[in-house]
């Protein structure tokens, strides 16, 4: 973000909200950061400095504000089309890059110098990789402190501190106290809903377009597994052989309200992460509609769905998974199928956290989709084979469904899998790897919404020249044109050669 120094100050002296999470003022003269929002008394013009990222404040070695909470703003992607690389490396620092591996290993896994990194890192966001992750702990444990009942060796834990009492140290060095005396004066209903629950909230840019999230995620919500009902997203978890639930729904202040009941407390970041993942948090409708608006043919559908978000993927086997069980049958179909699958190979979630009616297993893992056998499923020989396959291929290659150097290298790695087409492996890089810029051109549900009339539809070849001036928001011109192309109806289509129903 290219931040004008005059127009910064203006936005904090009228506490404008559109500038939430966009940038951070810091005061020379106390040593705090905040949010433009800020209510307290607004700082002279020579003892401000203005930063595009949080992590860029702290590290100029400037701290939180406790009025304003800069841990709850909206976590913007702003630079987010300009450096893909930097949004990659924040997916792999968010799953946990850095905890056992230094900033040359994840660089060589983005296929970049450790020093080009560091640059990026240092142009887009003001800070260092190690710094980002370092912030974002801090962050993290600051806002469970506020709106969680976790005691602090709880929070340390929950936050990836690796001991109490680096925790203790680093919020000494930050705040002059002890995290303890941070918890005083926090809101009354900032606590989870019961003694067995982590409760928090997370923050978006408006507008969000809930009905919409929501009706593409219950088409698609795996029976045993997912729940959407009564406004509210519900699912199982599994990580590190644990099981557990989460429940998300919307809240007061442009927020949305999680409750995760999970046994181990250090996998809160991961957690949290795919949560934002899958709800599209880090987007800036704003910015990308400004952009598609460029277009004739976008600018309605822009205006008539501003809120409209990519939804993301909770995991990408289970993605992929989906999307082969879908072969040449309907959504609608390949979710009773994808049911049957978990009932037949899933793990039943455990009696004390079966909390959410209709939620009673967790996904299989690609060690039960090993033995998927096509009589059990009534199915196609062919297409259990190529669930076995993908099994495998998970097992060579953990990271097969994590972030690749470019969308180009993410499409061909996901073509060699058996049963993954062009427009399989365009859906997943769009909804599981955050490829703001994924378009399956050869979708007829696109054709189709960009046609004259119905015997004038654009070739893929066509269509993809036409969204050239869309990138890099190709992915979110797609939703845009699915939901323009069947009001309340239809979903994204299989494909004459890739045929999908995802």
């Amino acid at each position: 973000m290219d931040l004008d120094d005059d127009a910064c100050y203006r936005a904090i002296e009228t506490r404008d909200s559109r500038f939430d999470g966009r940038l951070f003022v810091a005061v020379k003269t106390t040593g705090i950061y905040c949010r433009p929002i800020c209510p307290a008394r607004t700082p002279r013009r020579e003892n401000v400095v203005f930063y595009a990222t949080a992590t860029a404040a702290q590290a100029a070695g400037f701290r939180p504000c406790l009025r304003c909470r800069p841990e709850t703003s909206p976590d913007l992607a702003a630079w987010r089309g300009t450096s893909n690389t930097v949004s990659r490396a924040l997916a792999l620092i968010e799953s946990g890059a850095l905890d056992a591996a230094d900033v040359a290993v994840l660089a060589d896994r983005l296929g970049v110098g450790e020093r080009q990194l560091r640059r990026l890192f240092n142009q887009h966001l003001g800070a260092s990789p190690v710094a980002v992750a370092q912030t974002r702990r801090v962050l993290l444990a600051k806002q469970l402190i506020h709106e969680t009942r976790l005691t602090m060796a709880q929070v340390a834990l929950a936050a990836g501190f690796g001991s109490v009492r680096r925790f203790n140290e680093t919020f000494h060095a930050l705040f002059g106290r002890p995290p303890m005396q941070l918890r005083h004066g926090r809101a009354p209903d900032a606590a989870a809903d019961d003694a067995d629950a982590v409760s928090i909230m997370l923050a978006y840019r408006p507008p969000y377009d809930w009905d919409a999230m929501l009706a593409f995620l219950a088409a698609r919500a795996i029976p045993g597994v997912e729940l959407v009902s009564e406004g509210r997203y519900a699912r199982t978890i599994a990580l590190e052989r644990a099981r557990g639930v989460l429940t998300v729904s919307p809240a007061t202040r442009d927020r949305l309200r999680v409750t995760i009941r999970f046994p181990l407390l250090h996998a809160l970041p991961t957690i949290v992460a795919r949560v934002r993942r899958v709800f599209d948090l880090a987007a800036d409708p704003v910015a990308i509609g400004a952009h598609l608006s460029r277009d004739a043919a976008l600018a309605p559908l822009v205006a008539a769905r501003p809120g409209l978000r990519v939804p993301g993927a909770w995991d990408g086997v289970e993605l992929a998974v989906r999307a082969i069980l879908g072969q040449q049958i309907t959504v609608a179909a390949a979710t009773a199928l994808a049911g049957k699958l978990v009932r037949a190979y899933g793990e039943p979630l455990p009696a004390t956290m079966r909390t959410v009616d209709g939620l009673t297993h967790v996904f299989p893992t690609p060690r039960h989709l090993a033995d998927v056998d096509s009589l059990v499923l009534g199915m196609p020989r062919a297409r259990a084979a190529a669930l076995r396959a993908l099994a495998a291929a998970v097992a060579a290659d953990p990271m097969i469904f994590g972030p690749r150097r470019s969308l180009e290298d993410a499409i061909r790695a996901l073509r060699l899998l058996s049963g993954i087409g062009e427009w399989t492996a365009q859906y997943i890089a769009m909804r599981q790897l955050r490829e703001p810029d994924a378009f399956p051109a050869d979708d007829i549900g696109l054709l189709r919404a960009m046609a004259a009339d119905d015997r004038e539809r654009p070739s893929p070849a066509a269509l993809l020249a036409r969204a050239e001036p869309w990138r890099p928001w190709r992915a979110y011109a797609a939703l845009h044109l699915w939901a323009a192309d069947a009001p309340g109806a239809r979903q994204p289509e299989e494909t004459s050669h890739d045929r999908r129903a995802a």
